[in-house]
C-alpha cells in the first residue's frame, strides 16, 4: 500500500528519506521550519550545503506551512535533531492528525529530561487515556546520509512495540539498495543510535592523535561494552547491540570520514577547541549534547561508563586529550568480562 509520508526536517536524513520513499512509490511532503530555506530548496531541488549533488525528487512536495505539511498524511517521519524536537513538535502539535503513526530517525537523548526521541514525541503529543494514540517507531542503523544519497547499498532496522507498525515502516522504506529489518526492542535500538555517537567522538580523537588501529579497535570494543551495559540497565536487550543499530552503526560512525561525530573528535584530537569545531561544522553532531545526557543516565542507573566520562571531560571540562587517554589506559586492572 502506498503511503503519504510527512517528513519533518529538511536536513541530510530528511532528504535521503525523501529519496528512499519516492523510490518506493510513496507520496512525500517534506516540511522545514524556515521559509527561506524551503524556498531555496524549491528552486534548486538540491541539498547543496549538506549533501552536494543530492537531488530532491521532483514529486516531493516542500513546505514551511505547518498545516499544509500534514495534508493527506498516513505516516510522519521525524528527522529533527534531538535537542530541537520538543520545540518543533510543540509548534506542530495543533496540526498533527490523531492516530497517524510516527517514526523517528533522531539519534540522541534530550538534555533537560534525559528522554529518548520517541519519548519526547509522546510527551509533547500527550498520549492521554481515551485519546487516539500515535504509534511510535525508530529507524536506525549504519546509515551515512551521503552514501544513501549516492544510491550505495545500506541496511537499517526499524523498531516498535507494535510489530505491525514496524512492518509498515519496513515496507515503506525498503528499496533495491536499502534493506530494512524489524525489531521490537524500541529502547535498545534508540539507545544504540544515541550512545554510539559518544564512542565515535572518542574514535575521532584517537584519529586526531594518530593513535593507530589497535587503539581504535580497543576503543570500539570497550565502547560497545559500556553502552550495552547502560542500555540493559534501562530495559533494553543486549542482543540489539550486536545488530545493525548497535555494532553495525558503531563501526560505520567510528571509521567513516563522513561521520560528523568522528570528525568532531578528530579535530579536537588535533588540538582544536570544541567551540571552533562546531562553528566550522555544516551540520549537527548529536554526540556532543548526547554526551551530557548519557553521563546523566549513567549516574542515574549507577552504570560505569569510563569512555563516556573521559569524552565528557574533554568536551566540557577542557581536559587534555592525552591525559584522558592516559587515564583510560591506567585504570585499575580487571577481567575483560567486567
Amino acid at each position: 500500500m502506498a503511503e503519504h509520508v510527512t517528513i519533518l526536517g529538511n536536513g541530510a536524513m530528511g532528504t535521503v528519506c525523501s529519496i528512499l520513499l519516492d523510490q518506493g512509490g510513496h507520496g512525500v511532503t517534506m516540511w522545514g521550519a524556515f521559509e527561506r530555506t524551503i524556498e531555496r530548496l524549491m528552486q534548486s531541488r538540491e541539498q547543496d550545503r549538506l549533501l552536494p549533488g543530492a537531488k530532491i525528487p521532483a514529486p516531493v512536495r516542500l513546505t514551511a506551512n505547518d498545516a499544509e505539511a500534514f495534508d493527506g498524511t498516513t505516516m510522519i517521519l521525524s528527522a529533527i535533531p534531538t535537542q530541537y524536537m520538543r520545540s518543533v513538535w510543540t509548534r506542530l502539535k495543533p496540526h498533527v492528525p490523531p492516530g497517524v503513526p510516527v517514526v523517528s530517525v533522531a539519534k540522541g537523548i534530550e538534555n533537560e529530561t534525559l528522554l529518548r526521541p520517541t519519548q519526547v514525541i509522546a510527551d509533547v503529543l500527550g498520549h492521554a487515556v481515551g485519546k487516539k494514540r500515535n504509534e511510535l517507531a525508530v529507524l536506525s542503523g549504519p546509515n551515512i546520509a551521503a552514501e544513501i544519497a549516492r544510491y550505495l547499498p545500506a541496511t537499517a532496522v526499524v523498531a516498535s512495540e507494535n510489530d505491525a507498525f514496524a512492518k509498515q515502516v519496513q515496507a515503506a522504506m525498503s528499496t533495491q539498495w536499502f534493506r530494512v529489518y524489524t525489531n521490537t526492542d524500541l529502547i535498545g535500538v534508540e539507545l544504540a543510535g544515541a550512545t554510539k555517537n559518544i564512542i565515535a567522538i572518542a574514535a575521532g580523537i584517537l584519529d586526531g592523535l594518530g593513535a593507530g588501529n589497535n587503539a581504535k579497535s580497543a576503543l570500539v570494543t570497550r565502547g560497545l561494552v559500556e553502552i550495552t551495559r547502560l542500555a540493559v540497565a534501562m530495559g533494553a536487550q543486549a542482543s540489539t547491540f550486536t545488530g545493525l543499530a548497535g555494532l553495525g552503526d558503531l563501526i560505520t560512525t567510528c571509521v567513516s570520514p563522513e561521520g560528523r561525530n568522528r570528525t568532531v573528535g578528530e579535530q579536537i584530537g588535533k588540538g582544536k577547541k570544541l567551540e571552533q569545531v562546531l562553528a566550522e561544522l555544516n551540520s549537527v553532531a548529536e554526540g556532543v549534547p548526547t554526551t551530557k545526557s548519557v553521563r546523566g543516565l549513567a549516574k542515574r542507573f549507577n552504570v560505569e561508563m569510563p569512555i563516556t566520562e573521559e569524552v565528557y571531560a574533554v568536551l566540557f571540562e577542557n581536559k587534555d586529550v592525552i591525559a584522558a587517554l592516559s587515564d583510560l589506559m591506567t585504570r585499575e586492572p580487571k577481567p575483560e568480562t567486567n
